[in-house]
């Protein structure tokens, strides 16, 4: 832990309660050790392995993917949301919230002093699914922690809307769809989730759902502004021109054949979004032009700045 440098490293990524494969920290003393130890930003996944064991026996040997949200319930979530909020306070770090999900957590997080220090996600796939489609997606539908009932969805807009929720993240997790037609409780968790994230976000620009720039500050500044990247975020002079591209008036239909995923698949297939990408430039040097990848451009090993870290102790003045 001492030995990360947070200039060249983001931060920390613990797992409250399992997910897909083995990586899960959930005991006290641990926890208590990486929050104390941590120089750079903690992220959490958010849900109580000891709920999340105790629900799934309730339901064992059950394969309906519709049960998913019932075992990894809202307590789940809401439990470990609030001990890791507990564990960062006490230790004074930065903590980020990963892909909240839950009406309970937008409420308890936005009882939290407005200063900062605890920031959180949320996904387009919580803003667009909701736990009818269990029954036409399947297991496609699984992710961790689970899409939810609508109210839930409600919620996550309205906390997007106060600025409870500071930012857009996407979780991409590029199952094959081989690995997902396994039955409910062999199938993996989680579903292809960047390619589409943008221009489902401008879909709630246009039902008048949230405003342009609203987008711009969920989905530029404000991912910059919780991981403290430099030159990263906002459109002005000496930061990285990272910029896409958008014909707002030409709809697009979402097709398997047309997706670059490498799984070739998206819970969204058959959707017709009213925005379509037609570049998308990475440090001004175009890498993406009307439906086809630019070869050979690539980017540069970012820098992070971090709230409350030795680089801001060194003159950084903090996130804005």
């Amino acid at each position: 832990m001492a030995t990360l440098d947070p200039t060249t490293v983001p931060g920390l990524k613990i797992f409250m309660g399992s997910s897909t494969g083995s990586l899960l920290v959930n005991e006290q003393d641990a926890l208590e050790a990486l929050f104390a130890a941590a120089q750079v930003p903690i992220a959490v996944h958010a849900e109580d392995e000891a709920r999340l064991k105790a629900r799934a026996a309730l339901y064992a040997g059950q394969t309906d993917p519709a049960l998913h949200p019932i075992i990894r319930d809202e307590q789940a979530a809401l439990i470990a949301t609030k001990r890791a909020v507990d564990l960062a306070q006490r230790h004074q770090k930065r903590l980020h919230i990963l892909h909240l999900s839950t009406a309970e957590e937008v409420a308890f997080l936005r009882t939290l002093p407005p200063d900062g220090r605890v920031t959180t996600e949320t996904l387009p796939q919580y803003l667009w699914l909701d736990a009818s489609q269990y029954a036409t997606l399947g297991t496609r539908l699984q992710m961790n922690p689970p899409v939810r009932d609508v109210r839930h969805q409600h919620a996550l807009w309205q906390g997007l809307l106060d600025g409870t929720i500071a930012c857009i993240a996407t979780d991409h997790a590029p199952h094959t769809l081989q690995e997902k037609a396994l039955p409910y409780g062999q199938a993996p968790s989680g579903m292809p989730g960047v390619e589409l994230s943008l221009p489902l976000m401008l879909e709630g620009v246009a039902q008048g759902r949230c405003t342009l720039r609203q987008v711009v500050q969920w989905m530029c500044e404000g991912p910059a502004m919780c991981y403290g990247i430099e030159n990263k975020g906002k459109l002005l002079p000496g930061y990285d021109a990272d910029l896409v591209l958008v014909d707002r008036k030409r709809p697009r239909t979402v097709v398997a054949e047309g997706l670059f995923t490498k799984v070739g698949w998206s819970p969204f297939e058959g959707w017709t979004l009213s925005s379509t990408i037609v570049m998308t430039l990475l440090m001004g040097q175009p890498v993406y032009r009307d439906g086809q990848i630019i070869e050979g451009v690539r980017g540069q090993a970012l820098r992070f700045r971090h709230r409350g870290s030795v680089a801001e102790r060194d003159g950084f003045q903090g996130m804005s």
